[in-house]
């Protein structure tokens, strides 16, 4: 894995990552934003557009999110309502759109404050 989406994505969701990444590899679930590990070419340029500051790479999560990690990838693990299995590597996250699941962490969490405009 490469970038991870941490905490300040959730409930928030902004997508200037989405319109930034070059490879569409940033999947949108319910109450999240996830990076695909094995579509991610390591750019770096989700990074600087999310405003919540909420993208890292992997090696500078911080410690309070670093549960991030697993569960970013865990995402694309999920059995989805309407598939054969798990999500995995389709490819492109534009083609699925929107999906109705996230990952476990991310689903377990309270609703989230959103920053004021």
């Amino acid at each position: 894995m490469t970038y991870v989406i941490s905490q300040p994505c959730v409930d928030v969701m902004d997508r200037a990552c989405v319109e930034e990444c070059p490879v569409d590899c940033i999947y949108e679930g319910r109450r999240s934003l996830y990076i695909h590990p094995d579509e991610c070419v390591d750019c770096g340029a989700c990074e600087p557009v999310c405003p919540v500051e909420a993208i890292f790479y992997e090696d500078d999560l911080p410690d309070e999110w670093a549960a991030y990690q697993t569960d970013n990838a865990d995402f694309f693990a999920l059995n989805l309502p309407g598939r054969d299995g798990p999500l995995g590597s389709p490819g492109g996250a534009a083609k699925l759109g929107p999906l109705p699941v996230d990952a476990p962490l991310v689903a377990s969490l309270e609703p989230q404050e959103t920053p004021p405009d």
